[in-house]
């Protein structure tokens, strides 16, 4: 019989922080966030996400052992923003038991039922720096320092609690090249003239974040605000995200964008890639814990994307390569090994197609699902629509081979235009009918060269 116990005390809070550490602990793929940040969840004065969101967390018992756990959040601002009623679920783990699954899920729908909401989604967390997306794609990749990692049956289980695909995110590998591309080089350059844009500079970090903090969180909302799970970033919440990555932040690790006047404008974000050092530690912050962590800071051989954000009047105009090649070249000394990106949507091509210029490869995939409460309620069938992983991608590259090809086919239109408008402008020109020639003189003599050129054809012919 599984039994189901809402985490009230602080043996049951660190039964739910332990858990994913024993399930795991023969994965080699698993990497356990760090503890401190864990624990946190649970305290309203030390978790901002409690002013706007309520929250429950649950554990699953079997035959008196923890089998699984999972947390239920009711995201105000969110819903308030998209005007719909959902709670969202995160840190969702369990063994393979799809009754202990049915379980957890049901605690979190009832939950839900009873403040009258009408969708279950997730994974979820809190905000969209947050943990979200159930891995479907990448199982023997390692796990970044701020994604979860999970077994292939999650996904089964989720889809036998009724749960269906809403969103896919999708996560790359891009290997820096040896020399910055000319090309590249020139673009940033002429970019930054035409809109009075530089990088931003500091003497040091604190003197960076008093002077941007406020205009890069600004962008972020701005970039952002539209896209699937975003919420916005209030005071608390900034200041929280601070605290949880300073440690981690590097000034070779960020790139500002900011205009004539110093207002930000486009901000790239990575970290070095803590994933082996936390991994080794198992998320404790001991002594050897942080000496870890501080040394994979200094020698980093893989970097991790956090995110780039760029105010939408500046999209499309080339920002995107500006922010790589000054990254690149700030991290150039470390010899990095790759690059890995954050999760992105499959649907968000402005993102996508900005690694085409690079060797990239895609080696991860994750999935949002969600379920309606009401059963009368009518799920889009496209988005309920069970693919495989493999489809999926196969799919998601033709839609950017589609997109790219487009683009490609744009340009030489425009190319085609502008010769063709040369040659006849030339043609023209051998002409005494200059410009002031009246319409009717100007119909006629095209009428003449069409003649003349048709008779000479024929004559070929002949």
């Amino acid at each position: 019989m599984i039994d189901i116990k809402e985490v009230s005390t602080k043996k049951q809070q660190k039964q739910f922080v332990d858990f994913p550490t024993k399930l795991y602990k023969k994965c080699p793929y698993y990497v356990h966030p760090l503890r401190m940040d864990e624990f946190n969840l649970f305290n309203p004065k030390k978790n901002v996400s409690y002013d706007d969101c309520d929250i429950v967390f649950y554990l699953a018992e079997k035959d008196g052992k923890v089998v699984g756990r999972i947390c239920g959040i009711e995201q105000k601002l969110y819903n308030k923003k998209q005007n719909e009623k959902r709670v969202r679920f995160t840190r969702f783990d369990c063994i393979n038991d799809i009754e202990v699954a049915k379980a957890l899920i049901g605690s979190v729908e009832k939950w839900a039922k009873s403040k009258g909401m009408e969708i279950v989604h997730g994974p979820l967390g809190f905000n969209d720096l947050d943990r979200e997306g159930l891995l479907v794609d990448g199982f023997d990749q390692l796990s970044t320092f701020e994604a979860d990692y999970s077994y292939p049956y999650y996904a089964e289980l989720l889809e036998k609690c009724g749960y269906s695909k809403e969103v896919d995110w999708l996560e790359f590998k891009v290997y820096p090249p040896k020399e910055i591309s000319e090309r590249i080089v020139r673009l940033s350059e002429v970019v930054a003239k035409r809109y009075k844009l530089h990088i931003a500079t500091a003497k040091n970090m604190k003197e960076y974040l008093e002077k941007y903090q406020q205009g890069i969180f600004d962008t972020i909302d701005a970039a952002y605000g539209s896209l699937y799970g975003v919420i916005p970033y209030t005071k608390p919440l900034q200041e929280q995200i601070l605290s949880q990555f300073k440690l981690l932040l590097s000034l070779d690790c960020m790139v500002t964008i900011v205009d004539e006047n110093e207002k930000v404008v486009a901000y790239g974000l990575g970290i070095p890639s803590l994933a082996k050092a936390v991994q080794k530690s198992k998320g404790k912050m001991t002594i050897a814990g942080i000496t870890r962590l501080l040394w994979a800071r200094k020698h980093m051989k893989v970097f991790d994307f956090g995110l780039i954000a760029i105010r939408p009047e500046y999209q499309g105009q080339g920002i995107t390569a500006m922010i790589f090649a000054q990254m690149f070249i700030q991290t150039q000394k470390y010899n990095l090994e790759y690059c890995e990106t954050n999760h992105s949507l499959e649907d968000n091509y402005k993102i996508l197609l900005s690694w085409k210029n690079f060797q990239h490869e895609q080696h991860k995939r994750r999935r949002c699902y969600w379920k309606h409460l009401n059963e009368k309620q009518k799920v889009d069938t496209k988005k309920s629509k069970k693919v495989s992983p493999k489809k999926e991608k196969t799919k998601t590259t033709k839609a950017l081979e589609s997109k790219t090809n487009k683009k490609i086919a744009t340009t030489q239109k425009t190319k085609n235009k502008q010769v063709v408008s040369t040659s006849t402008t030339k043609k023209v020109e051998k002409k005494p009918i200059a410009k002031s020639a009246p319409k009717k003189n100007i119909t006629n003599i095209t009428k003449a060269v069409k003649k003349d050129v048709t008779k000479k054809a024929v004559k070929n012919v002949s």
